[in-house]
């Protein structure tokens, strides 16, 4: 099991942040496209570091199009010298049409379709041959030598997709190299929901989940004293009240039995009622969540809950920890293997 970790954006600070990650022990780092692009910081990160993976988690796709992704996905690989993986997600209607002004369609076969196109340019560039991608939403049939970069002597980066619902889960199996799991996933949703629909996308393709690549950012409370472990637990619960509040993330609530908890909150959100939806939510919901233990407990806990399920882990703590509390983790993940 791999163990990532999250990338500054703060455009002083990134250089910083990749050397700190890398030295620190951890195998990657995710750049968040949020209030900064997700690209920029992993151009970045590439000229200070020799061994991080570096990744999108996520850039949103539908703000772009296959071409655009194809190019920068391309240099990345070229600048850390093989080392980038390009995380997608698809984002909601409302700020794919309202805030990046693009067109909005069915998600999950724009997305397929997306990919493949990625993969059509990608193949163009490698073998030579004349590039014609002709799908529903994307057509691709030109490339003139002044735009071709030629193969990468890195080969093609993984693609990793963002999914929560079955359809898009699939659509990561069948033509992405792995999928990146939302943090609001609970290890019954990932072993009964999740994975199966993963598994049924990748043999479309002829492929099974050892082939698949699952990066799942983990709920995690701890911290070296009681006091901490409670601070956490206030934090995590208002993240995971947060994200219940949405009603694309009912389901997982629902498989759990608290179904009735989804509109609860999402009526407190829109009253703005933040501290008091984190207050309702029970201790058996941040334990189905959450890696709830002191710390020098944390690797093993991750490793039985979901070492037969993912290949990337990453500390989902929307809390301080100190330094020498990751540096602990990380060497406590290393030593046991």
């Amino acid at each position: 099991m791999k163990i990532d970790g999250g990338l500054g954006l703060e455009p002083g600070g990134i250089a910083a942040s990749a050397e700190r990650a890398e030295r620190l022990g951890y195998d990657g780092a995710f750049s968040a496209e949020t209030s900064h692009d997700p690209f920029v910081p992993l151009a970045v990160a590439a000229t200070v570091t020799e061994r991080l993976e570096l990744a999108t988690g996520i850039a949103v796709a539908f703000a772009r199009n296959p071409m655009t992704l194809a190019l920068v996905a391309n240099d990345l690989q070229l600048l850390s010298k093989g080392r980038f993986l390009l995380g997608l997600g698809s984002q909601i209607k409302p700020h794919i049409t309202k805030r990046y002004s693009m067109p909005w369609s069915h998600p999950a076969p724009r997305m397929r379709e997306l990919i493949l196109a990625i993969r059509a340019v990608w193949d163009c560039w490698t073998t030579g041959e004349s590039l014609q991608f002709r799908g529903e939403y994307y057509t691709h049939t030109i490339m003139t030598p002044m735009f071709n970069p030629g193969p990468n002597p890195y080969g093609h980066p993984p693609i990793l997709l963002a999914a929560v619902g079955q359809l898009m889960t699939e659509v990561a199996g069948e033509v992405g190299d792995g999928i990146l799991v939302h943090g609001f996933t609970t290890e019954r949703y990932l072993r009964e929901v999740t994975l199966p629909a993963l598994e049924r996308g990748a043999a479309k393709a002829g492929k099974t989940r050892a082939d698949r690549i699952v990066s799942y950012p983990g709920f995690v409370v701890t911290g070296e004293t009681a006091k901490e472990r409670e601070a956490a637990t206030v934090s995590v619960k208002a993240q995971i009240a947060f994200y219940g509040s949405t009603p694309a993330y009912k389901p997982v609530l629902d498989l759990h039995g608290w179904g009735d908890l989804q509109p609860e909150l999402n009526t407190m959100s829109k009253r703005g009622e933040w501290q008091k939806m984190g207050e309702i939510i029970p201790d058996e919901v941040v334990e189905a969540f959450a890696i709830v233990s002191p710390l020098d407990e944390v690797p093993d806990r991750v490793k039985a809950r979901f070492g037969d399920l993912v290949d990337r882990f990453s500390f989902y703590m929307p809390y301080h920890v100190d330094e020498d509390h990751i540096r602990q983790l990380l060497a406590a993940f290393k030593d046991d293997g």
